[in-house]
């Protein structure tokens, strides 16, 4: 097995590709940076340059390929919404193209999002992969146009598949998304002299699933393994089905410091359109490989916390 992993150099790819590493298999590693040291065998590309997307096929001509490259924050796919189309779907579609002509029995990856249920979750279930999706912002609609192009791609005759994680945390994770916000102001606060520490937040009503970047990687290295066994073109949500109130995610993560921080509610920070609960169901990923998270949510937690201690 050879996997090329792009994005590599992303929040998931530094926890996936050491992982596979571990495993003895090959990996390629594929990013926009021209070098990075963090990487046996790293290769430069950009996604939305054909010539650069074929030259990497070419190049590395992986059995396998874990296709993280994206925009994945929502509030830049609103600001940004052009570069988030092109990548997330002309991205893919450029990566999907090259290994149609170049390398056609590399099997994909596609990793999606559980945005594109969206409004879907207003009904208060878990979604199952057959729930209609409902994208309420442009990464969400991206990822179910990215979806339609590997479908599409599938019934060319590649094989690969569609997975849809929760989401996912841990070390590394950039500031702009709410276990890392909360744990970067709190350690910020630890290593200063103030006594009034107020941490500023937005809608902390909300229930999300909070899953261990490294649950959610050894979800993809399973598939990886198991990937002569899966009908191609399938879909995987990778999940816990066990939301959490963002309010417990703040009071735990406080927990975890000795230091008094007040908490203040900041209009600035609340997003339109919010979805009460988003839960998912891995309920089809556990039959087919009895894959489901291990790592406990205070855990976690803790891992974010130091990691911004050791980084701020």
């Amino acid at each position: 097995m050879h996997v090329l992993v792009t994005g590599a150099n992303g929040f998931v790819g530094k926890t996936l590709v050491p992982m596979l590493e571990k495993e003895g298999i090959r990996v390629t590693a594929a990013g926009t940076e021209e070098h990075n040291q963090d990487f046996a065998n790293w290769c430069q590309f950009d996604l939305c340059d054909k010539k650069s997307v074929d030259d990497l096929v070419r190049k590395t001509m992986p059995s396998h390929v874990v296709h993280l490259a994206a925009v994945s924050h929502v509030p830049t796919s609103f600001a940004k919404p052009e570069l988030t189309w092109l990548t997330n779907v002309m991205g893919t579609m450029l990566l999907l193209e090259a290994f149609k002509v170049h390398s056609p029995n590399t099997f994909f990856c596609l990793i999606s999002s559980s945005e594109v249920y969206g409004e879907s979750f207003k009904r208060g279930e878990a979604v199952t992969e057959t729930t209609e999706l409902a994208p309420m912002n442009p990464y969400a609609a991206s990822k179910v146009a990215a979806e339609l192009v590997a479908q599409q791609y599938v019934r060319q005759g590649l094989k690969g598949v569609i997975l849809r994680p929760f989401n996912h945390i841990g070390p590394g994770q950039a500031k702009g998304f709410v276990t890392s916000a909360f744990a970067s102001q709190i350690a910020d606060f630890e290593s200063s002299k103030l006594d009034d520490c107020v941490i500023k937040v937005g809608n902390l009503e909300a229930f999300r699933e909070f899953l261990n970047v490294k649950d959610v990687s050894k979800a993809y290295v399973s598939i990886l393994k198991a990937s002569d066994s899966l009908t191609s073109g399938g879909i995987f949500n990778i999940s816990s089905g066990q939301p959490v109130k963002i309010e417990e995610v703040l009071n735990r993560l406080l927990s975890l410091s000795s230091k008094h921080i007040n908490v203040v509610q900041d209009i600035n920070l609340l997003r339109p359109s919010e979805i009460e609960k988003a839960c998912g169901s891995s309920k089809k990923l556990f039959n087919a490989l009895g894959w489901k998270p291990s790592i406990d949510l205070t855990d976690s937690l803790q891992e974010v916390l130091n990691s911004w201690r050791v980084n701020r």
